[in-house]
């Protein structure tokens, strides 16, 4: 899901001699497809895992690995970067990095680069445990460096532990997190995603087609920008944002509840969950058999919107409507009934956008009046919203 933060970003990324240097080939990628432009730094050993030309045909710029065929290239390059980037990063570079040492392209640029920079560490368990290895590492958070933490799983060696170098999508997160605008610095914001399960027996229950797209992108913007983000999730095929803090729930009143337990402590609750309209009156504790045929009755689920909006110390609160067409005067209304601050109106049944999509368009309902956008990606959405919200509240967290 793309966002307009790398666009015409120049990334300078360094890949240093690891096994993992062919998973930066997935970062040039999706750097790539985020409109962002990267030229490509290379240590001597790098190059026997992966060839400049592979990095040259993904990057479409020439890869830089030896400073005396390419004279003072390590001081214009840095000039021009927004970001510098090491992925993979061995213990042997951060010891160089920590050390002040500067013999290659990647730690003679990195020396002459004035900006952010991130570095993703790949190595055996047992080395990145090393107290001299974390020595070091500690010396580049002083200096305002960015680890993006490895991850757990089978290691090159044939062992398992701490080491694989971070995926190429938390990569990017990072990255453009280090790269967004910090407006939401302070604010705590609540956020509900997904859909909702009503039970009619062990087996069956009542949902709806949510996929918590539009909740996790939410998330991912309100956490770029600064925001410390709860989010309440439903049951979804999709993975919890990296650093979000996540209550899973089922059922509307299980929303409800965790609403309502956590409202009080933030100052944004956007309910982007598509909860249940009805649940059944009642539910068998066995399955019940398909011979007999089965007649539901159903009551109206609880109304999370509303129990918030009643609150003594409520935050400021953002509903969705979703809609089967331009309905647009039902969520007005919906505005009205719930107490909201505002609405989020979508037309489920729009081409491209919707339900399992990564594209929305959206109209922001308030006080005001309508305000109408385009097609979009689900995380441009979430930006316009969020800068909505910052407009209602006078630049609260800027």
């Amino acid at each position: 899901m793309s966002s307009p933060i790398l666009k015409d970003r120049k990334i300078l990324l360094a890949v240093t001699g690891g096994i993992a240097a062919y998973k930066s080939l997935e970062v040039v990628r999706r750097l790539r497809s985020e409109d962002a432009s990267v030229t490509v730094l290379m240590t001597e050993a790098s190059t026997r895992f992966v060839t400049p030309l592979t990095f040259e045909s993904l990057s479409g710029n020439r890869v830089y690995t030896d400073v005396f065929s390419s004279p003072l290239v390590h001081i214009s390059l840095p000039e021009e970067a927004h970001a510098f980037l090491i992925a993979p990063a061995t213990a042997n570079t951060i010891g160089k990095i920590a050390s002040g040492i500067a013999d290659d392209m990647v730690t003679l640029s990195l020396l002459a680069f004035r900006g952010p920079v991130l570095y993703a560490p790949a190595m055996n368990q047992r080395m990145y445990e090393h107290p001299l290895v974390r020595r070091n590492m500690n010396t580049l958070g002083e200096m305002g460096y960015e680890e993006i933490p490895p991850e757990e799983g089978g290691l090159a060696c044939g062992g398992y532990g701490v080491g694989r170098m971070a995926s190429a999508e938390r990569i990017i997160e990072a990255l453009k997190g280090r790269l967004c605008r910090k407006d939401m610095a302070g604010l705590k914001v609540l956020v509900t995603a997904g859909p909702t399960r009503e039970y009619i027996d062990p087996v069956r229950f009542i949902s709806n087609r949510s996929s918590g797209k539009m909740g996790h992108a939410l998330c991912r913007v309100a956490m770029r920008r600064g925001a410390d983000v709860t989010l309440v999730s439903g049951p979804t095929a999709e993975g919890p944002p990296h650093g979000v803090r996540l209550l899973r729930v089922e059922t509307a009143e299980e929303m409800l509840e965790a609403v309502r337990r956590h409202a009080a402590e933030v100052q944004l609750l956007v309910m982007a969950a598509a909860v249940a309209d009805f649940v059944p009156e009642s539910r068998s504790s066995t399955k019940v058999d398909k011979g007999g045929g089965l007649t539901l009755r159903l009551r109206p689920s609880a109304d999370i919107i509303k129990t918030v909006s009643a609150m003594k110390r409520r935050p400021f609160v953002i509903g969705f409507s979703a809609e089967t067409g331009p309905e647009i005067d039902r969520a007005g209304e919906k505005l009205r009934q719930k107490g909201m601050d505002f609405i989020v109106f979508n037309d489920v049944t729009f081409n491209g956008a919707g339900f399992d999509s990564d594209m929305n368009r959206i109209s922001i309902i308030d006080s005001g009046g309508v305000t109408d956008y385009p097609l979009m990606s689900k995380e441009e959405c979430a930006e316009v919203i969020f800068d909505r919200y910052l407009e209602r509240r006078g630049g609260v967290g800027g």
